[in-house]
């Protein structure tokens, strides 16, 4: 999986940009500010969901242009293209080949992954943020994932809105419980499948300098069939559905010290996130034979430089295209000229 051009079109910062980088590490360094994360966050809208900053589509838009927006890759032979149109710029379009398209139908052509500063807190905060993290996991090794998300989303929702009624239809409630019984059992088994092969890989890697990460799955797999049923009054009460896959967590444990990821100290949770990722992808090009796209947003200021030479050393030697940032090119020394070199200003992206 490698993005040979990438074009921007009144994206963010940009009003015009195109970049064409190699198949390797593709490596962003810039003052703060200049743009460098926008660049990431248009990759990550070529895959489901709402990007890396999740944001909503109207701000992705750039200030003082036309109200709209557009991001196009090329992959090979195939172009992959999303974005807004000035009339309607809440409403996203996806292009596959000139095609119209879904959004989860881009999870079949292109899986990326990434780490931003925003998630190192991600082991202090709610499990919503554990949850969509590890639900990208799952999206790349399992493209259906996606499609059963959003189907049981959108039936909780439905069912969410009819039990505030005074009196809800039961038949109509029980039509959606069934939906959500029908998309939840394949969410369920795409998670427990995909902790149990990440997990077998990272319990039998070597103590190395990012840490052993043990995983476990909490809560939200109770049988959907009865439990939603049963659980009407209750839920009416609260104002939401309290059971199913949208409740479980994701925990963490530095199997090396045996404690909890959010024990740790701030260095060694990015050193666990970095290998559970770095793992990952390594199961997706096993079962795949292609590699997820990774994006490290600031990866490099945040390692001291024994994991910062370990890291780059390991991405080299297992292939695939990382897109890094970062506001020094010193950071990225220790990689040399194996890389595609961009400098990143003002909106403009310069080949260095």
């Amino acid at each position: 999986m490698t993005i040979g051009r990438l074009s921007l079109v009144d994206f963010r910062s940009y009003r015009d940009a195109l970049l064409a980088p190699g198949p390797g590490l593709v490596v962003l360094t810039g003052d703060n500010g200049a743009g460098k994360t926008n660049v990431l966050e248009a990759v990550s809208l070529l895959s489901p969901g709402r990007g890396l900053r999740g944001a909503s589509l109207s701000e992705m838009a750039r200030s003082g242009g036309t109200g709209g927006f557009a991001v196009a890759a090329r992959l090979g032979d195939t172009e992959l293209g999303t974005g807004t149109s000035p009339a309607a710029p809440e409403r996203r379009q996806v292009r596959i080949n000139g095609a119209p398209a879904s959004a989860t139908s881009l999870s079949e052509w292109l899986s990326v992954l990434w780490l931003t500063p925003a998630m190192d807190r991600l082991f202090q905060e709610g499990a919503s943020g554990r949850r969509r993290f590890f639900d990208r996991l799952v999206l790349a090794l399992e493209p259906g994932h996606a499609v059963h998300a959003a189907r049981y989303e959108a039936a909780m929702r439905a069912r969410n809105k009819l039990l505030a009624e005074e009196r809800p239809d039961p038949a109509w409630l029980a039509a959606l419980e069934a939906r959500m019984a029908e998309h939840g059992g394949p969410i369920v088994e795409a998670r427990r499948t995909t902790v149990a092969s990440l997990s077998e890989r990272l319990t039998a890697a070597p103590e190395g300098p990012f840490a052993r990460a043990g995983l476990e799955l909490e809560g939200g797999e109770e049988g959907l069939r009865t439990a939603l049923p049963a659980g009407r009054a209750r839920d009416a009460a609260a104002g939401r559905t309290l059971i199913g896959p949208h409740r479980t967590d994701l925990r963490v444990t530095h199997l090396g010290k045996g404690q909890p990821a959010e024990l740790c100290s701030t260095g060694e949770q990015k050193a666990l996130l970095l290998s559970i990722v770095l793992a990952h992808a390594d199961l997706v090009a096993e079962r795949s034979g292609s590699r997820p796209v990774l994006l490290l947003d600031e990866v490099a200021a945040h390692l001291d430089p024994r994991r910062r030479g370990a890291l780059f050393s390991r991405l080299s030697d297992a292939g695939g295209q990382v897109w890094m940032t970062g506001t020094e090119p010193a950071l990225f020394a220790e990689i040399g000229g194996s890389a595609s070199h961009f400098e990143v200003s003002d909106g403009a992206l310069h080949a260095r």
